[in-house]
């Protein structure tokens, strides 16, 4: 099988594959692609909007209608018509929005050809929910990055604090991240899964830095391995 230069990088809500595919993208020089952006924006507009998510009619018309922009010029990390949604779609009501949003056939189909066209001879790191075994089946190196539910509940929380939202409660975040977790592997449309040929890492008692020294050190090997450039 060839492979295409793309590192795949999924795991589960808040198991800090974000994190991670930005300081791996960084350290080795090259694009960085958060396709849970992507989904995050279409159910913050969608929503915006008033778009009946049960609809086949509208949400196809929504999608044929709207200008997605990922990394524009400007610096901001996605846009739909022309509005930098990058800080918006961090608020803790998107995350249930888009994990519908992500159940539509129409939705995944649509960004999955986004997803395609912006990896296009390009090395990169994307991560998501399914780049290794739907988006990108072929990438060259793959990581399912995990961590306990309560570790990534209280990153979840710790990340809102943040983002200034004061009144977060931790019991209901566990509950919304298991909810989310049977969600996302249950459902029809290419659930959360490990690609047979992805490495487990679980960063729940990992410091950032080692994660990102052993995913670096496996991801030049294996560049070597099939003759990718980094």
């Amino acid at each position: 099988m060839s492979h295409c230069s793309v590192i795949a990088i999924d795991g589960p809500s808040g198991s800090g594959k974000s994190t991670v595919a930005k300081r791996l993208a960084s350290e080795l020089g090259i694009l960085y692609i958060d396709t849970g952006a992507m989904f995050r924006a279409l159910a913050y507009s969608a929503n915006e909007r008033d778009i009946d998510l049960d609809s086949d009619y509208e949400v196809s018309k929504f999608l044929e209608q709207i200008n997605l922009e990922y990394q524009t010029s400007d610096g901001a990390l996605i846009k739909i018509d022309g509005e930098d949604l990058s800080e918006k779609i961090r608020a803790h009501h998107v995350s249930k929005l888009a994990s519908i949003i992500s159940q539509i056939p129409a939705v995944r189909e649509y960004l999955l050809k986004f997803q395609r066209s912006l990896a296009e001879s390009k090395t990169c790191v994307m991560e998501g929910r399914d780049i290794g075994t739907v988006v990108f089946p072929e990438a060259f190196s793959k990581f399912f990055i995990t961590a306990s539910i309560e570790i990534r509940a209280k990153r979840r929380y710790d990340q809102l604090v943040e983002n200034g939202q004061s009144d977060v409660d931790m019991d209901q975040l566990i509950k919304d991240v298991a909810k989310r977790d049977q969600k996302d592997m249950g459902r029809e449309v290419a659930p959360l899964k490990k690609a047979d040929d992805a490495e487990l890492v679980d960063t729940s008692q990992m410091a950032l830095d080692n994660v990102i020294s052993h995913l670096a050190d496996s991801v030049k090997k294996k560049a070597l391995q099939f003759g990718i450039d980094l």
